[in-house]
């Protein structure tokens, strides 16, 4: 039966035993009320209906909570059955009391229908609500235990496909662990090679550097003694030629003396001399130190020629300084 169904049936029957007790009540009170206003004091017939009233809320209450602990599956105890039996009992005796006083048994038996039909529907419908809770709860207990089942046996599948990812995943790291220990010590032995040829080839270079230095050393050392020699052969041909032009100035030296000596010797001239005459006496009146006056009275030029002669004179030694050096680098080079 599905959960639907006995849902259906738990109302079907809850509003049966709802429509039997208000029915039982309903007539019970009604029943009840006449014996009760004959035996009430004069003036306080109005009670009448209380009395059946307070013991059908009774017979309510125990239907309400038998239901509920039912449905609960709970147990009230002695006290809800000690007070379901004696309302039930208050309830049969109230209905056929009037007529057991009349001693009318068929009244009796008539008012005795409807409270000991509530009696019965009520142990009935507590008895069904057990059964069906007791159903329900081995339903329930059939349920949760094949869904414990299922989940443990999910969990164990769980746990399998855990292990075996796990298994794959070991198996995967330790593959992928020894390929870089493979590559590792590939590129640990390609390093060595390489470290090795290296360290050959800076061998071989340093032999080779070595040669080219002692190479190179030997050159320099020949280019050192064949500069050294050239310089040496430089120099003595520089002294040589030095010693030459000493001799040759000091022969012109020498020379100009005698012949400024001859120029200066004629004295103070009577006429302006020549030109080329007049220069070569003012030179060498300028070179012996003679003052421009001495000059003039010994050529007979003025003042003014006299004076440019001995600035171009006084500028003749830089310009033959410059000359004697540049053919000295010439020389040299």
């Amino acid at each position: 039966m599905s959960p639907s169904q006995i849902r259906s049936a738990e109302r079907a029957l809850t509003a049966g035993t709802w429509a039997i007790t208000f029915g039982a009540v309903l007539y019970s009170v009604l029943t009840v009320t006449p014996l009760m206003a004959g035996h009430s004091p004069k003036g306080w017939e109005w009670t009448a209906p209380i009395l059946p009233l307070v013991v059908d809320a009774a017979v309510v209450i125990v239907v309400r909570m038998d239901a509920t602990l039912a449905r609960l599956q709970g147990d009230g105890g002695r006290w809800p059955v000690v007070l379901r039996w004696m309302t039930g009992l208050m309830t049969v005796l109230l209905n056929v009391g009037l007529s057991a006083l009349d001693r009318d048994l068929v009244g009796v038996a008539v008012h005795a229908v409807a409270p000991l039909l509530l009696i019965v529907t009520a142990e009935t419908s507590l008895a069904y609500r057990r059964a069906i809770g007791a159903a329900l709860a081995a339903r329930e207990a059939t349920e949760r235990a094949e869904r414990e089942q299922r989940e443990q046996r999910a969990e164990a599948r769980r746990r399998e496909e855990r292990a075996d990812r796990i298994e794959r995943f070991e198996a995967a790291e330790r593959a992928e662990r020894e390929r870089r220990e493979h590559d590792a010590r590939l590129a640990r032995e390609q390093r060595e090679h390489d470290a090795s040829m290296a360290r050959d080839m800076r061998e071989e270079t340093a032999r080779r550097e070595a040669a080219a230095r002692e190479k190179q050393a030997r050159q320099e050392t020949a280019e050192r003694a064949e500069r050294e020699r050239r310089e040496h052969e430089a120099s003595e041909r520089e002294r040589r030629e030095r010693e030459a032009r000493t001799e040759t100035e000091q022969r012109e030296r020498e020379a100009a003396e005698q012949a400024r000596a001859e120029l200066l010797a004629a004295g103070p001239a009577a006429e302006r001399m020549p030109e080329e005459r007049a220069r070569e006496v003012a030179a060498a009146a300028a070179a012996a130190g003679l003052s421009q006056r001495v000059a003039v009275e010994m050529t007979g030029w003025s003042v003014g020629w006299i004076a440019a002669r001995y600035k171009d004179h006084h500028a003749r030694p830089a310009l033959h300084s410059v000359r004697t050096t540049t053919t000295s680098e010439e020389q040299a080079s």
